[in-house]
């Protein structure tokens, strides 16, 4: 099935929401979503320029944000995000319980494989870090909590596109199409089968040579993926686990907090053993 089944009628439906909007909150929305895609920050002027909008229009959704917390001035005169937005999302309750869940699972997947790990969702057009626990190693490599990556760069992306619902995948990728104003990879729908025939993905770093990421689907109570659990192997001369038996590890783990968060893999029955994979 296309990934882009249902694209047309969704952005028709935002189309429609739109006649809808509030101005006000439109532009600190716009704000918002702007300095989000600049870590370095933006001055008064670049983000009038940027949005065009005024100064002034401009200045009075800054101090507003400000007041509330949402940004900062950095490096004198440049507005940007604070981690007020992280805060909100970590403090909501399905996602507290969903870190929680997931914390002690993969700081066993930590120990067992002696590779960092961490857990991510889709928001927009990237992916965030949730959760993340470093390897049990002197040397090692990992992906800070808290950052973002574009989703067309990421296997925690893929994985969970892959094995999202029909309805949510087809609102992820609008959203991306909106946010990024660009086209689809035209090889999306192969890709993303693919991953779902196999149930994860294990390929080479979209981003860092020498990495390999093995991720696999957190699952929510209809079946469908709401955030993903990676490990980005990188190879020890003295490693205590290959890449095969890192997915395994991974495997087990992901259904463990899918179970904890009361989830269900697709096409399991509550209480059904898998055959395991040979």
């Amino acid at each position: 099935m296309s990934a882009e089944k249902n694209l047309p009628s969704q952005l028709g439906d935002s189309e429609e929401k739109n006649s809808y909007a509030t101005p006000a909150l439109e532009k600190g929305l716009d704000v918002i979503e702007l300095l989000g895609r600049q870590p370095s920050g933006l001055t008064k002027s670049e983000i009038s320029r940027e949005l065009k909008r005024t100064v002034s229009e401009i200045f009075r959704m800054l101090l507003c944000l400000e007041r509330r917390g949402y940004i900062a001035q950095v490096d004198g005169e440049r507005y940007a995000l604070t981690l007020k937005l992280f805060k909100l999302v970590q403090e909501h309750p399905p996602t507290e319980r969903l870190i929680a869940e997931a914390l002690p699972v993969m700081h066993q997947v930590a120990h067992e494989t002696q590779q960092s790990c961490h857990m991510g969702i889709i928001e927009g057009a990237e992916v965030t870090i949730l959760a993340q626990v470093n390897a049990p190693t002197s040397v090692g490599f990992y992906v800070k909590l808290g950052s973002s990556v574009e989703l067309m760069e990421a296997s925690t992306g893929y994985v969970i596109l892959a094995h999202q619902d029909d309805e949510h995948r087809s609102r992820t990728l609008a959203e991306w199409k909106r946010l990024t104003g660009s086209e689809l990879p035209s090889d999306l729908p192969a890709h993303l089968a693919r991953i779902k025939r196999q149930g994860y993905e294990s390929r080479p770093s979209y981003k860092v040579r020498g990495v390999t990421n093995i991720s696999y689907p957190i699952f929510d109570g209809r079946g469908s993926a709401i955030g993903a659990l990676t490990v980005p192997f990188i190879q020890h001369l003295d490693s205590i686990a290959n890449v095969s038996e890192v997915s395994a590890s991974l495997k087990k783990a992901s259904r463990e907090i899918s179970a904890a968060i009361g989830g269900r893999t697709p096409g399991k029955r509550q209480g059904h053993t898998p055959t395991p994979e040979r």
